[in-house]
């Protein structure tokens, strides 16, 4: 394990999630994100019938590896730990992802009120400190999450009218103007937000680097 007292070790995150960008704020780790310009719907449809974790945990290894990738990065020198990550919402057998339009997602929430379903988070960090890329290692968090049955078909419309369920697996948020909507959540509630910190940790240590040692903050 890396010293505690050395300095920080650097996390790239293969994404521009805002609640991932917060979530590993508020934990003390600043990390650098680069988008990874993934086609998720093509790489999923050419990979054939996936579970919902397998397929979170498909594509969140698919963005770690487009970052590292010298064809397809950006210009960035990548020296630290690089995690991907994706998330994907499953509700009585179906798995959804980001709705994208507001007609689908009304279609969604007005299919899901009362009703719960599970969130899958799905991690992927490899060791590229140095610029060398070594080992990596995967992890899939999931949350049952029980949405209020007595939402009206107006606060559907009026949560849809804000634009924040439509680029969010499950059209839904637990970190903001979603919340009201959401009566309880069994399991890892940071899988809700598409990054969980307890197994992003287990993941850190795995490859031998302390979680303090990515604290930056």
């Amino acid at each position: 394990m890396a010293s505690a007292d050395a300095a920080p070790v650097r996390l790239y995150l293969a994404s521009t999630s805002p609640a991932r960008l917060a979530t590993l704020r508020a934990v003390g780790i600043e990390p650098i994100a680069i988008p990874s310009h993934v086609d998720e719907e093509a790489a999923v449809a050419a990979a054939g019938p996936l579970t919902a974790a397998e397929m979170v945990q498909f594509l969140a290894r698919l963005k770690a590896e487009a970052v590292l990738n010298p064809a397809t990065r950006e210009d960035h020198r990548i020296d630290g730990l690089v995690l991907g990550g994706d998330s994907a919402f499953e509700i009585d057998g179906q798995v959804f992802g980001k709705p994208h339009l507001p007609e689908v997602a009304r279609e969604r929430w007005r299919g899901q009120r009362g009703s719960a379903g599970i969130l899958h988070s799905g991690h992927w960090l490899i060791d590229a400190r140095h610029g060398l890329v070594g080992q990596a290692i995967g992890g899939v968090a999931a949350a049952r999450v029980q949405f209020a049955d007595d939402i009206t078909d107006a606060e559907i419309d009026a949560y849809i009218g804000t634009g924040e369920p439509l680029e969010v697996a499950g059209a839904f948020t637990i970190d903001s103007k979603g919340a009201g909507f959401i009566e309880r959540i069994e399991g890892d509630p940071h899988a809700v937000v598409g990054l969980s910190v307890p197994l992003v940790r287990k993941l850190v240590r795995s490859l031998g680097v302390e979680w303090t040692g990515l604290w930056n903050i």
